[in-house]
């Protein structure tokens, strides 16, 4: 049955792999009301300005970007006559950003007095499920944040009427917010995949799923005692070495020669920290390289060569849990919102996050059963060869892209 519902999993991952792998689309806006002008600065992830580009893999220059965010924000004034644009001069201004964002500030100037409202339908003609994080300061000084999502692009600055805000949303939204993020995120999708394959029992899958649910209870913890602070574009990498990870311990466990996948893994690390070192444009510091390359070569030779590697795999997916939900939490820390908003929402995340992975896994067993009623199902040796394959490198084209700039 393992088999089957792995195999019903890599047909929905196949299905779905043109679409863009990123723990959550997202952007970061700061809107600042003086009067009848409004100040805005926002920022972009490199990941999320790829989507511009043809391929989907080449940033674009500066000015296509910042052109194509001018003609999707704006500011508006409500009077009398009717809805009143605001005024753009200058356009975008490009900005000093870190490393791996680009940056842009904008003016909007308001000919009139009235209810204000801004709004951004920036990415949501690309990726509809995409999330712009909005802090706002209005002329008052009253501040506050707000989700700007697919079906809520417009927020009023009215000081007498509903934000609408991130502080006032309810716990069911958050828990779609992570029932949307497993939906919509293929890397997740592909772990999930993993767990599968390796689990040839019930008892090892449930050995995995606990550690997984545990590694995301930790994170939550973490993030809002403010224990860790996790850089996002690190994260977005691990995420990506871990597909990688556990698409290798199957092939070391199907072709029993761990060693020679474990010297695998582990070298392309040690080669990365190299290329570091002679100014290649790798981006994650040695540290974790090195770290990394010890962890991977040394786990996969060690479950290659134990007869019951199941009770090992939940240490394994409990670290793996950690870096996943970090891919989120890692971006709502930087929204610098208040404890106990910040445990509700991570609380209803994770929460939603289980209800799509147990929605997805229960589908896949629906789709696996059709397929042994029709007698479709792949002999387990040859899938678990071919999907482990899939994801070695799926893992390792996103976790490549992630960590080096060319």
């Amino acid at each position: 049955m393992a088999s089957r519902i792995a195999c019903a999993l890599l047909m929905w991952l196949a299905a779905a792999a043109a679409a863009h792998a990123h723990t959550l689309s997202e952007s970061h806006s700061s809107w600042q009301v003086q009067g009848n002008t409004i100040r805005m600065q926002f920022t972009v992830p490199d990941l999320e300005a790829k989507r511009l580009s043809d391929s989907g893999k080449d940033l674009p220059q500066p000015d296509v970007l910042g052109k194509y965010l001018s003609e999707r924000v704006g500011a508006k004034v409500q009077t009398d006559k009717g809805a009143v644009e605001c005024e753009q001069p200058g356009g975008a201004r490009a900005l000093s950003a870190s490393p791996g964002y680009f940056r842009y500030e904008f003016v909007f100037r308001c000919p009139a007095d009235g209810e204000m409202s801004i709004y951004s339908n920036a990415f949501y003609d690309l990726v509809p499920s995409h999330t712009d994080f909005a802090q706002i300061q209005t002329a008052d000084g009253e501040f506050f944040e707000q989700l700007i999502v697919d079906d809520h692009r417009e927020v009023s600055l009215n000081p007498e009427g509903e934000h609408g805000n991130l502080e006032s949303a309810g716990f069911l939204q958050y828990v779609s917010m992570g029932i949307m993020h497993i939906f919509t995120g293929i890397d997740h999708m592909s772990f999930m995949l993993g767990l599968v394959l390796i689990s040839r029992r019930v008892r090892d899958l449930l050995f995995v799923v606990t550690g997984f649910t545990i590694g995301h209870s930790l994170t939550l913890a973490l993030a809002v005692t403010g224990v860790l602070r996790p850089e996002a574009q690190f994260i977005d990498a691990l995420v990506a070495f871990t597909i990688a990870m556990i698409g290798a311990e199957n092939m070391g466990d199907s072709t029993h020669t761990p060693w020679f996948v474990a010297l695998g893994m582990g070298g392309i690390l040690f080669a990365m920290a190299i290329a570091k070192a002679f100014g290649f444009g790798v981006t994650l510091p040695y540290m974790l390289l090195i770290g990394g390359g010890i962890f991977g070569a040394s786990y996969l030779m060690m479950t290659g060569h134990m007869r019951d590697a199941g009770r090992v795999r939940l240490v394994m997916t409990l670290v793996f849990g950690l870096i996943h939900g970090f891919g989120f939490a890692a971006n709502l820390l930087e929204m610098q919102l208040p404890k106990e908003k910040l445990a509700e929402l991570l609380v209803g995340f994770n929460l939603g996050v289980e209800i799509g992975q147990v929605t997805v896994v229960l589908s896949a067993v629906g789709l696996a059963w059709c397929l042994s009623r029709v007698r479709l199902a792949i002999p387990r040796p040859l899938f678990t060869d071919l999907a482990a394959a899939f994801l070695v490198c799926e893992g390792l084209y996103w976790f490549l892209g992630r960590s080096i700039v060319l």
